[in-house]
């Protein structure tokens, strides 16, 4: 509606009933203009929340950077003779640079990814992100089924290493240096599987169910609590899901569903 104040054309008595009417158009006019107000707060709020998540997943990501260059330089003061560690050393810099300006441009772009997401190998993203945990011990044993060896599934590359090397890290630290991680990926129907497994102290069912994939809770002594929700997130954004499964004492594996490229199953060629 509208309201259009001029003079009028005949004289008006200004008694109650026309004052009430004017208090009641007031009235009327003072809530729109507060539910706007209240509008316009409500999207600048949720400006800030996303900026807010968005920095808090950018320093998740850096602080792990900032752990991969601290284990080379720890390991530089052993092998810093050694060919084979300089090349891995210069591999591990150029990776952490790549990754740092992808982050970089996010932050610029705001919290959608700059580029839309393209076709992955299923094996090269498994690759890149055991290559990104170089120096992870135990050292992560890795079985690429022959299903899915030439496969590719919808995404950006680096934010899917990154989940599965969040995967990786998480059950590093949960198994010790003494204990095991396998990385397998394998094809189920149209979907490709990708499962961290590790046998490590594992996770109860209230955990799981309650705090594991919430944001800021953490089991850490300096865990941020993002890294699985956002991998969750992300999995879900690509049409996937992110799945686990553990038991206390005995271990943890983590399961990445997403849809393949072409996913219809391959028929029988004497069909």
């Amino acid at each position: 509606g509208f309201v259009v104040l001029d003079r009028p054309l005949a004289p008006l008595p200004l008694d109650w009933e026309v004052r009430d009417l004017l208090k009641t158009g007031a009235r009327q006019a003072a809530s729109y203009v507060g539910v706007q107000r209240a509008v316009e707060e409500l999207v600048q709020a949720r400006q800030f929340e996303s900026f807010n998540r968005m920095s808090a997943f950018v320093v998740h990501d850096l602080k792990n950077l900032v752990a991969q260059l601290g284990l080379m330089t720890r390991n530089a003061q052993r092998h810093r003779d050694n060919p084979e560690f300089q090349a891995d050393m210069l591999a591990t810099v150029e990776n952490v640079m790549e990754r740092m300006q992808g982050l970089l441009l996010q932050l610029r772009a705001g919290a959608r990814p700059v580029e839309q997401p393209a076709p992955v190998p299923v094996a090269g993203a498994l690759a890149g992100a055991v290559a990104a945990r170089r120096g992870v011990r135990p050292e992560p044993e890795v079985a690429i089924d022959e299903s899915v060896a030439q496969a590719s599934v919808l995404a950006h590359r680096d934010r899917l290493e990154r989940v599965i090397g969040h995967l990786i890290q998480n059950a590093a630290e949960a198994t010790g240096v003494s204990g095991m991680i396998r990385v397998r990926a394998r094809r189920d129907g149209a979907q490709a599987l990708i499962e961290v497994e590790d046998n490590g102290k594992g996770m109860s069912e209230d955990f799981m169910r309650s705090r594991l994939f919430r944001p800021f809770v953490s089991t850490k002594a300096h865990g941020m609590g993002i890294g699985t929700f956002e991998s969750r997130e992300y999995v879900r954004e690509l049409g996937g899901s992110l799945d686990v499964r553990s038991r206390e004492g005995e271990g943890t594996v983590f399961t990445i569903r997403l849809p393949l490229i072409g996913g219809d199953r391959p028929k029988d060629s004497g069909a």
